[in-house]
Order: C-alpha cells, then sequence, then structure tokens
C-alpha cells in the first residue's frame, strides 16, 4: 500500500487523457453510421470501462492532494505538464455523452440524463476555467521558448468545444422554451471560443514544424491532438445543427443546419491532411526509437473526434463516402486504443509511468542535417 501511494506523488492530469481516449471509442462506435453486429454491445462495456477508470483517477487525484500536496504545484508550474489540466474536464464530458449514447441501457434514461447533466456541468466549469487560466499563465509566468509550440497547448482550450458537442446531445432533453434556446446559443459560443483559439495555436504549431523542426521526443505524439478541435469542431457542428429546430425559429435551424455541412466539409479536408503529416512524423520518431509514454493517448481521443466529425458530415450529406471513411478511422482507433491501453497497463503495473514529469527546462526541436552531397 506504501508503493502504491507514493506512486501518485507523481501522478499528472494527463492520465485523465486515458479516460478520454477510451471514452470515446465507445461513443464513436455507439454513433457510427452502419451496422455491425455486437458493436453496441461492445460500446457499452468501453463505456462501463471508461466510467470506472475515471472513478479511479478522481479517487487518485483526491489522494494525491492529501498525502502529496505539492504535486499540483509543480505541476502547474511546468511548462509541458500545466497544460494537460484540460484532460480532466474533457474526460467528464466524454463520459457523460457516453452515459446517453449507450450508459442509459444500463442505468436507465433518468438516471443517464441526471448523470450526463452533472457531468457536463462539471466538466463545462473546468473546461471554462482552464481555458481562462492556463493561457494566462503562460502569458505571465511560464518559460516559453521560440519552438515551445505543441500540441499540448491545445489541450486547455479545446474542452468548451466537447462541452459544445455533449450540450448538443442534451438539447432534447431540455424543455421547450428560453432555457433550451440558450443552451444552443452557449454551445455555438464555447464552439467559437475553442475554434478560434485552437486555429491560434495550430498555426503556431505549423509556425514551429516549419522554423525549427520536431523535438524528436515522446512529445511527438501530441501532434495528433490537432485533430482533436478539427473534429470535435466538425461534431459540434453537426449536433447543434441536427437539435437547432428544437430551439429556433426554421429559418434559422436550417442556416445552422448547412452550415454543419459548409464548415464540416472543408475542415475535414484539413484534417486528412494533417492525418497524413501527423503519421509521417510519428513514424519517422518511432524508427528513431521513440519509447512508450502517456503521450500516446494522443493517438486515441483525437482520432474518435474524427470518426465523430465523419458520422455527421455522413448523416448530413448521406454520402457512402463519409460512411466508409467513419468505419476505417473507428477501425484504426481500435487498433491504437488496444495497443495504447496494453502498454498503459504495463506500465502501470510496472511502475514506469509514475515517474517524475519532465523537467521544466525547454524541450528543443531540430530539423535534420542536411544530405551529403
Amino acid at each position: 500500500m506504501t508503493t502504491e501511494l507514493a506512486r501518485l506523488k507523481h501522478f499528472g492530469p494527463n492520465w485523465f487523457a486515458s479516460v478520454m481516449g477510451t471514452g470515446i471509442v465507445a461513443t464513436a462506435g455507439a454513433t457510427l453510421p452502419v451496422h455491425v453486429p455486437g458493436l453496441h454491445v461492445f460500446a457499452r462495456g468501453v463505456w462501463v470501462v471508461a466510467a470506472l477508470l475515471l472513478v479511479v483517477l478522481v479517487v487518485a487525484v483526491t489522494v494525491q492532494r492529501i498525502r502529496h500536496p505539492s504535486a499540483s504545484s509543480g505541476h502547474v508550474r511546468n511548462p509541458q505538464m500545466a497544460h494537460f489540466y484540460g484532460a480532466a474536464p474533457m474526460a467528464l464530458l466524454t463520459v457523460g455523452s457516453g452515459a446517453l449514447l449507450v450508459g442509459r441501457d444500463l442505468i436507465g434514461e433518468r438516471i443517464a440524463v441526471d448523470l450526463a447533466w452533472v457531468l457536463w456541468t462539471t466538466g463545462t466549469i473546468g473546461g471554462l476555467f482552464t481555458a481562462a487560466t492556463i493561457p494566462f499563465l503562460m502569458f505571465t509566468q511560464l518559460n516559453v521558448e521560440p519552438d515551445a509550440a505543441f500540441g499540448g497547448w491545445l489541450m486547455p482550450v479545446v474542452p468548451p468545444m466537447v462541452s459544445a458537442a455533449s450540450g448538443a446531445l442534451l438539447i432534447p432533453h431540455m424543455a421547450p422554451g428560453t432555457g433550451r434556446t440558450t443552451m444552443l446559443y452557449g454551445c455555438y459560443a464555447m464552439f467559437g471560443l475553442s475554434l478560434v483559439a485552437a486555429l491560434i495555436i495550430i498555426s503556431m504549431i505549423w509556425s514551429r514544424l516549419a522554423l525549427y523542426g520536431t523535438s524528436g521526443t515522446t512529445r511527438v505524439p501530441t501532434l495528433w491532438i490537432v485533430l482533436g478541435p478539427l473534429g470535435q469542431g466538425i461534431t459540434a457542428a453537426g449536433l447543434l445543427g441536427a437539435n437547432a429546430a428544437l430551439a429556433v425559429s426554421p429559418e434559422l435551424a436550417s442556416g445552422m443546419n448547412v452550415f454543419a455541412v459548409l464548415f464540416g466539409v472543408p475542415v475535414w479536408g484539413f484534417a486528412m491532411l494533417w492525418i497524413v503529416l501527423a503519421t509521417e512524423l510519428t513514424v519517422r520518431t518511432l524508427r528513431r526509437g521513440m519509447p512508450f509514454a502517456l503521450t500516446w493517448w494522443s493517438l486515441t481521443f483525437p482520432v474518435g473526434t474524427f470518426v465523430t466529425g465523419t458520422t455527421q458530415l455522413a448523416n448530413h450529406t448521406g454520402l457512402p463516402a463519409f460512411r466508409v471513411a467513419a468505419v476505417v478511422a473507428y477501425a484504426a482507433l481500435l487498433g491504437t486504443w488496444g495497443l495504447v491501453a496494453v502498454q498503459t497497463a504495463r506500465g502501470s503495473l510496472g511502475g514506469g509511468l509514475f515517474t517524475p514529469p519532465p523537467p521544466a527546462g525547454p524541450i528543443k526541436a531540430k530539423k535534420d542535417p542536411p544530405p551529403d552531397p
């Protein structure tokens, strides 16, 4: 028991990415635009695993605050780890969405809706908090080098986008009236908050890669986080457009429904480009001996949002091409999730993942030297 408690000293907020990555497997499977025998049962089982994992991690954080109160303050001051405080709100939101989509079959619709509301409210408050505080901390205290931009910078600002998609699922469970309309517009506001911030950060990541190259370390998989706001943005636009008719006039609802396609398809195109680039950079780093780390969970939730986003485009356009793309992407998600989950279990049992966070010093990016003439 003493050993287990000692491990919690180095327990970081990045562990909540495992809940995100597991939960999205359930929600993406539940909404896939094709019928696969047994998939819904599988999705229910995965959602239970994600919910139990969330409970375990919340307990772990509570124990850490009691036993090692200085640990969290150390994470906040770490320019690599601080951004991952956005993972906890997204973990809550992901499990909440799963409660509505698959959990209701196990716990009943009334309990599922109540649970979703609790997790959405808590996750939304937490996500708005990280979106406002972590960037402020970067602006005023953290030492940030010109080549420091990495995928983790997106983690604090993406939760409101997840809230927008999750909130859209709650709109049908609200009574008609001002409250439902306010919820719709509030979700669109969080959609914009996250989208604009994410686009700024994605531009900085692209600039860093072009000017300085990659770090060649376990930080490289975080490049996949760029898919998060892209895929979740397409998902949110699709869900909000689909449910808009419940909250606003038919004219506005029609426009919001059209926006889901006009926004979603171009962003989907850029997401495909980023998948190719991120794959090339990840394979390059793997070939150079990149070890396993919790950053590998970046290969799960962002890919899952691409699946849900593609599903929304399939629903809105009716095109078979998007249905096929969603199935292919979900198959890739299952493969990476299985790999990362097994590696995480091994690292947890062996204690290798319960190590101090990276040093506060900068991680330097570099390019390959020019080939010999």
